[in-house]
């Protein structure tokens, strides 16, 4: 079969490889479609070591059951599904209470990351790690079990903060960003400020629901600033999906203390924290700060129902599997508007 695989640290390449076999509880799923998600970026450019080498990236995945090993129950032959794609140890305290993206005993890891993903025409996955997606469509699927799963959780994080009537800022409406608008708009009430850079991903913003929207300059501050109020008050929750210098700055500047800062990009950013009184306040009082890390099963199934409802869905640049290398170059060039999600 072809395959997408890293073959050495930043060295991306189509290959041919044999179709991989199941093993008992795992399950051959045909691939759909697979999101290309920024983390991939990190992979690539991680030092020799980090991550296994020769291995076929792609962790945003939805497909067709081809083949289900020994023992798997539940699954048949053309059953359409997507795939949660981390995997916990199983055994640890968080994973015991279903949240195995805060694995006590595991790495952050999983499937396109830690072993064999979804770029490519099969991926073999534990059965554990499927869930139905009915009739949605699979292209939809793949982009929602991240780029839709993360800004999930990070609301779920900061829900009891997102009452009626209070502020959520997100900045950058990108691959994340897009959907953390829509989940925003599909399950609370607040007022939705999106910022970017990018005057058409502002104008995404405002098809995807977002009240206010405002252009990342010099300038961004003041104007986020007259929409959710001056210090000490501010946004009640701001959710950064870059998460560079630049942003984090604006994010502790404009959230209200006794806020929520979500840092969802791995921009490489760095926040500072000091505990004493600055004027003004690397972080106003009260602030609590929070890294999500993808989400758990039950949050993808409730992010799968909010997709088949037609209440969120993933904007997205579809390209073959043979341009997958070349995606992921539009990608780091920031070319990519919305989700690309590569078909096999």
């Amino acid at each position: 079969m072809r395959a997408v695989r890293m073959t050495a640290p930043g060295v991306l390449e189509q290959v041919a490889v044999p179709t991989p076999v199941p093993g008992p509880g795992e399950v051959l799923l045909a691939v759909g479609a697979v999101g290309a998600c920024h983390s991939d970026l990190h992979v690539l450019d991680a030092p020799a070591g980090f991550f296994p080498t020769p291995i076929t990236l792609g962790h945003e995945i939805a497909g067709t059951v081809e083949t289900p090993g020994a023992g798997v129950t539940g699954w048949s032959p053309g059953d359409r599904a997507a795939v949660y794609g981390i995997i916990g140890c199983g055994v640890c305290r968080a994973c015991l209470r279903g949240r195995e993206n805060q694995c006590r005993r595991v790495s952050p890891g999983g499937i396109g990351l830690s072993q064999d993903g979804g770029l490519a025409e099969y991926v073999v996955v534990p059965a554990s790690r499927l869930l139905p997606v009915g009739d949605l469509d699979l292209i939809q699927a793949a982009p929602l079990t991240d780029a839709g799963l993360t800004p999930y959780h990070a609301v779920e994080l900061a829900r009891p903060a997102l009452r009626p009537g209070t502020s959520c800022v997100v900045i950058g409406v990108g691959g994340l960003g897009h959907l953390a608008v829509q989940i925003l708009a599909a399950t609370t009430a607040v007022k939705i400020v999106a910022v970017d850079t990018d005057v058409a991903a502002l104008d995404l913003a405002t098809r995807m629901g977002a009240h206010h929207v405002v252009r990342a300059d010099p300038e961004a501050v003041d104007r986020i600033r007259e929409i959710v109020g001056p210090p000490p008050d501010g946004a009640d929750v701001v959710i950064d999906c870059v998460g560079v210098d630049a942003t984090l700055t604006t994010a502790r500047t404009v959230v209200a203390s006794g806020g929520r800062l979500l840092l969802v990009g791995l921009g490489g950013g760095t926040l500072p924290v000091r505990p004493v009184v600055d004027a003004p306040p690397t972080l106003p009082l009260e602030v609590s700060v929070d890294i999500p890390f993808w989400g758990t099963r039950a949050e993808l199934q409730e992010v799968i129902a909010l997709g088949q409802l037609g209440l969120i869905s993933a904007e997205v640049q579809m390209f073959p599997l043979d341009r997958a290398p070349e995606v992921y170059d539009l990608l780091r060039r920031g070319e990519i508007q919305g989700r690309a999600v590569v078909v096999p």
